[in-house]
């Protein structure tokens, strides 16, 4: 059973969550935008090292304790991890952030405009070890390209078929199929995903709640009965690839929508940045990020 104060916490909050789950190919690509290249690693250890350096001062700053910020994602390496001499999960908690585990492996190649997640054979393993250090939840992410009904409906179904294992495990899954927002057909896939989505949160049984992670909707307001929904524990959005400005200016136009952001959270911050300005720069993120979320 997840921890009740977690659970208050999460479906209560005001507030958002941070998304700290870049992994594998992803990193490079979030350490270079923190300022350090290619160059400064020479290995993935050295990789992984780095960009946990960088999440231990987000998390360990001033600003990320400040209420504001009621859960945060994390990368396995980053679970198994210390910050500020305590395991990170421990730490996030005693900050009054709710701690959440990425377990997908990537997505598969496109078919039926969808990318559906590869397969997680050590999804048990992931769920044990995750409860073993105090998580709340888990996350995994598929993807939407294209409007095509078979597609999306393949691509919730499997995202709740995972998302029943991990509740099987006492934790709170996070399913994340994000409608890519370059596509051409957004506003259509949008509807899709909406009617697939209820159909598979009507069929879960009455002790099931999962929470749900989205996109946000080219029509404002159009999962309000997501967010009403008795089995959804709380909607968050994606960035998606929007800066941090123009992620807020949507989100706020979607209520009871809280945002779950990466680029829209660090884009500003620099490893360069003293530690003043560094709390300062993430502190305005989290004030901007929040508002919006609350709006």
């Amino acid at each position: 059973m997840p921890n009740p104060e977690m659970m208050e916490k999460i479906e209560n909050g005001a507030g958002f969550i941070a998304a700290l789950d870049q992994s594998g190919g992803s990193t490079p690509k979030a350490l270079a935008g923190y300022g350090i290249g290619e160059d400064a690693f020479s290995n993935d250890d050295e990789m992984f090292g780095l960009i946990h350096q960088m999440r231990s001062r987000i998390i360990t700053a001033p600003s990320f304790g400040n209420g504001k910020v009621v859960g945060a994602i994390l990368f396995e390496k980053t679970m198994n991890g210390e910050a500020d001499g305590k395991p990170v999960p421990t730490l996030l908690w005693e900050r009054g952030v709710v701690p959440f585990l990425k377990v997908d492996k990537g997505l598969a190649d496109e078919e039926n405009g969808v990318q559906l997640m590869k397969p997680i054979p050590d999804l048990d393993d992931q769920c044990q070890k995750a409860v073993a250090k105090g998580m709340f939840g888990t996350k995994m992410r598929s993807v939407i390209n294209k409007a095509n009904v078979a597609g999306i409906a393949a691509n919730v179904a499997q995202q709740f078929e995972f998302g029943k294992q991990i509740l099987g495990h006492g934790l709170v899954p996070m399913i994340e199929p994000e409608v890519n927002i370059k596509s051409d057909e957004r506003a259509d896939c949008d509807q899709i995903l909406l009617g697939e989505l209820l159909k598979q949160l009507d069929a879960l049984s009455d002790d099931q709640r999962v929470m749900l992670k989205l996109s946000i909707p080219v029509e404002a307001n159009l999962y309000a009965p997501l967010i009403n929904h008795p089995k959804v524990i709380r909607l968050v959005a994606l960035s998606g690839g929007y800066s941090t400005d123009d992620a807020c200016e949507q989100l706020a136009k979607n209520s009871g929508m809280i945002a779950s952001f990466s680029r829209g959270l660090l884009q500003d911050l620099r490893h360069g940045q003293s530690d003043e300005e560094f709390d300062s720069v993430l502190g305005g993120a989290i004030d901007q990020i929040c508002q919006a979320s609350i709006a």
